[in-house]
C-alpha cells in the first residue's frame, strides 16, 4: 500500500502531548501561585519527560534566580538558550545571575546579545550602568 503525502499524510499523534501540556499547566498554576517548591518539583519532573521545552527550562531557571542559586539558574538558561539563542527574557535574567556572582564581563556579554536584538531596552541599560560603575 502507497503512503500519501501532503495534504493526505497522517502524522502519528504523540500519545504524551496531552499529558505533558497538562503538567506544563500545572506547573504553570503553581509558579503563579508562588508555591516555588511545588512548582520546582513539577518544572524538573516535566523536564524529564520534555527535555527541550524552552519555557519550562527558563521558568525553572527561573525559580531557582529566586531561590539565590544563581550557578543552577544559569545552567537552565543555557539550555533554554540552546534553544531560542536571541530570547531577552533569557538573557536578562541570566546577565543578572552573572551580576550576582560578580561575573560582570558575562553580564555584559549577556546585554551586548540583547542590544543586538532590541537596541531600546531600558532593563540593559540600567543593568549596563550598574556593570559599567
Amino acid at each position: 500500500m502507497a503512503t500519501l503525502v501532503g495534504l493526505f499524510s497522517s502524522t502519528p499523534k504523540d500519545p504524551a502531548l496531552k499529558n505533558n501540556t497538562k503538567k506544563f499547566k500545572e506547573f504553570k498554576k503553581l509558579l503563579k501561585a508562588k508555591k516555588y517548591d511545588e512548582a520546582l518539583k513539577a518544572g524538573t519532573e516535566l523536564l524529564k519527560t520534555v527535555p527541550n521545552h524552552h519555557d519550562a527550562l527558563f521558568m525553572v531557571g527561573g525559580i531557582y534566580y529566586l531561590k539565590n542559586k544563581y550557578k543552577t539558574s544559569i545552567s537552565y538558561f543555557d539550555k533554554s538558550l540552546d534553544i531560542g539563542a536571541y530570547d531577552v527574557d533569557v538573557l536578562l535574567l541570566k546577565a543578572y545571575s552573572h551580576q550576582n556572582l560578580g561575573e560582570n564581563k558575562r553580564a555584559i556579554s549577556c546585554c551586548e546579545k540583547i542590544l543586538e536584538v532590541d537596541p531600546e531596552n531600558t532593563s540593559v541599560a540600567e543593568l549596563l550602568k550598574q556593570l559599567n560603575s
